[in-house]
């Protein structure tokens, strides 16, 4: 590869980023709006079907071109990586500000790292260590911050955010370990189609229909979800796979550097209530988040 081609993939893949953490960082805000009508599990099913429906197409075009060798992965990049996590997430935010989980979010990459070490034998250097335990930190402190802006007890919502975080750890190394050959648009859609099904087959053992037909926020819940499967999944998953090629599985889960900021934003527009320990929280994790990235 030479050195005008490396110069034009590292453009795209900055460009990928910002774009990533834009649409990304509105997805908090878009899950706060769904869960105005829905439950927890209804929007992160709704989520990945609208996801699903979206990339379909692509899926079942390329199906045939999947070997038996990759499906498992693939499987675990939809499970992991998108399904559980958007549950997480949706839970998250029933006891959590939608900005505070975008900051929280910023995590990632503390997890993509420490997977890669556990399971690919990546050596940490020690202030990649440091870089760990700080974000940690950061993220332990805005558990402790109450709704008067100061510390109290535990916000133990924040566990389903740090565990949707390690789920996309695992799936960020999968796909740079196992699944670098698999364009990825293949493999945003084939990943979905693993689990769309699933999704759907849950959604309609709830009360949906119900909800749909009685709920007087129904239709504009789901128009939210409706651009967050379209953009804030399908057309992001293909983004976001694509960026991984083009770099790493770190610096692409670097997008969490700009998360927070496009979700701050967004609840600040919505009234929610941000104080100053919470931005010192996300400074410690994204200041770790640099050290980690650091080389």
């Amino acid at each position: 590869m030479n050195q005008k081609t490396n110069l034009k993939n590292q453009k795209l893949a900055w460009f990928l980023l910002i774009i990533l953490a834009l649409i990304w960082g509105s997805s908090f805000i878009l899950i706060k709006k769904g869960l105005d009508a829905f439950s927890p599990g209804q929007v992160g099913s709704i989520r990945i079907i609208f996801a699903f429906i979206t990339l379909l197409p692509f899926g079942l075009r390329h199906i045939k071109s999947i070997k038996k060798k990759d499906w498992l992965f693939l499987f675990i990049v939809g499970a992991v990586g998108n399904f559980i996590p958007y549950l997480l997430f949706a839970k998250a935010e029933t006891r959590l500000e939608s900005s505070l989980t975008g900051i929280l979010n910023a995590l990632t990459p503390v997890f993509t790292m420490v997977i890669s070490m556990v399971v690919f034998n990546f050596r940490m250097k020690p202030w990649q260590i440091a870089g760990l335990f700080i974000s940690l930190i950061g993220s332990l402190g805005i558990s402790f911050v109450n709704n008067s802006g100061g510390f109290g007890s535990m916000n133990f919502y924040v566990i389903f955010v740090v565990i949707a975080t390690f789920c996309y750890g695992i799936s960020s190394s999968t796909i740079k370990a196992k699944l670098s050959h698999i364009k990825p648009v293949v493999n945003a859609s084939i990943s979905l189609l693993t689990v769309g099904p699933i999704a759907m087959a849950y959604l309609f053992t709830t009360d949906f229909t119900n909800v749909v037909a009685n709920h007087p926020d129904a239709f504009s819940s789901l128009g939210y979800l409706l651009i967050l499967g379209i953009f804030g999944t399908a057309i992001a998953l293909i983004f976001f796979n694509k960026l991984i090629y083009l770099s790493s599985a770190v610096f692409a889960t670097s997008v969490t550097y700009l998360i927070p900021v496009v979700a701050v934003l967004w609840g600040i527009f919505d009234g929610e209530a941000i104080y100053p320990l919470h931005f010192a929280g996300m400074i410690l994790i994204v200041f770790g988040v640099y050290k980690i990235n650091k080389t």
